[in-house]
């Protein structure tokens, strides 16, 4: 039950940050996604949304259409908008794509369907979400960040912006991600939450006590999970994973490593090829849409199932995800960690 009020998500996805919304007490009354399966996914799981989860083009979409969807007329606002626009342009992995290091990619304009729709549904608070790599200084994310945070400003908001890494807030993978928080220009403007695990300095300075960072191992712990076609790592280097130690990836097989007989130059790879979780360690950032051979792979030699990526995203055990393998992949590596999501929201102003 809502104790702080209506929140409208845009770019839901599988509803991590819808999560994580209503862990902080909010209640999500209206949804846009495009994509088919994470619509189901929302509406399996999100049951009192006033209307249907809106399947649409966000940029054909008008703000009116989703106010109405939240049941919210007139002057009415809500209380907190939320949303991660797809980070295509600004992805790391992406930009050994010139066209994309020019700047060139459509998606980026999914920055401005946000903006304005801030500007024009005028919740109390936001939160925005998108990958770290959005900072960088360089031709795609230089423009785009300083265009959205003008747009922001324009919009009548004040914002603070963090990259946040999951790991420091309890969610067993080590996730950074960008997060830009705002409210209305004569409000007082909130801080980020502090990290709550890793005994980093920013615990030590306010005098809590640390907590280590969760692990693979004690995620996943007590779960059952019965196997799951395409587990199975095969082809060309699949044989290769079970000589791999829990932690290491295909530099194992590389003549730094002193391997007897080496298959891999030094850093010849990207680094989460053949990468095998450590249950000592949180889960290393898990992809959306990862090659045959990259990982983060299970230690038992395997890729990862359903219910271990959920553990390992802080989803609940019982949520349900729609589609194929592949695509509750990509919904899950496509979304923020619930637990993050609501340590964000929480440190609003109530």
């Amino acid at each position: 039950m809502s104790t702080k009020g209506i929140a409208i998500s845009l770019f839901s996805g599988a509803g991590g940050l819808d999560l994580g919304a209503e862990g902080a007490g909010y209640e999500v009354r209206a949804a846009v996604e495009w994509d088919r399966d994470a619509v189901a996914t929302m509406e399996k799981n999100f049951d009192h949304l006033v209307s249907p989860v809106i399947q649409s083009d966000i940029l054909a979409t008008p703000t009116r259409q989703i106010l109405a969807a939240a049941g919210l007329r007139g002057t009415q606002r809500p209380d907190l908008l939320v949303g991660g626009p797809p980070c295509t342009p600004f992805s790391k992995s992406g930009f050994w794509l010139e066209w994309k290091r020019e700047g060139l990619d459509p998606d980026a304009s999914l920055l401005q369907a946000y903006t304005r729709v801030l500007a024009e549904a005028r919740p109390r608070y936001f939160v925005l979400e998108n990958v770290y790599a959005l900072t960088y200084n360089n031709k795609a994310s230089r423009p785009a960040y300083e265009r959205l945070l003008r747009e922001i400003g324009d919009a009548g908001y004040r914002w603070r912006a963090k990259v946040l890494n999951a790991a420091d807030y309890g969610v067993p993978q080590s996730r950074p991600r960008l997060f830009v928080i705002g409210v209305p220009k004569d409000e007082p403007l909130p801080d980020h939450p502090l990290p709550s695990h890793g005994g980093n300095w920013e615990r030590r300075v306010s005098g809590d006590p640390q907590r280590p960072h969760v692990t693979t191992g004690e995620a996943l712990a007590g779960l059952v999970s019965d196997p799951e076609p395409g587990e199975v790592v095969n082809g060309k280097y699949g044989h290769l994973l079970p000589d791999i130690p829990p932690g290491d990836n295909y530099l194992f097989y590389t003549d730094k490593r002193d391997h007897p007989a080496p298959l891999f130059g030094w850093r010849s790879k990207y680094w989460s090829f053949l990468l095998k979780l450590a249950p000592d360690r949180p889960a290393p950032t898990i992809q959306a849409q990862p090659g045959p051979y990259v990982g983060p792979f299970h230690w038992d030699n395997r890729r990862l199932r359903t219910a271990e990526i959920k553990r390992l995203f802080t989803y609940p055990d019982e949520f349900e995800l729609v589609g194929s393998r592949s695509s509750i992949q990509a919904q899950l590596g496509n979304s923020v960690p619930p637990l993050l999501a609501e340590k964000v929201i929480k440190a609003l102003p109530s």
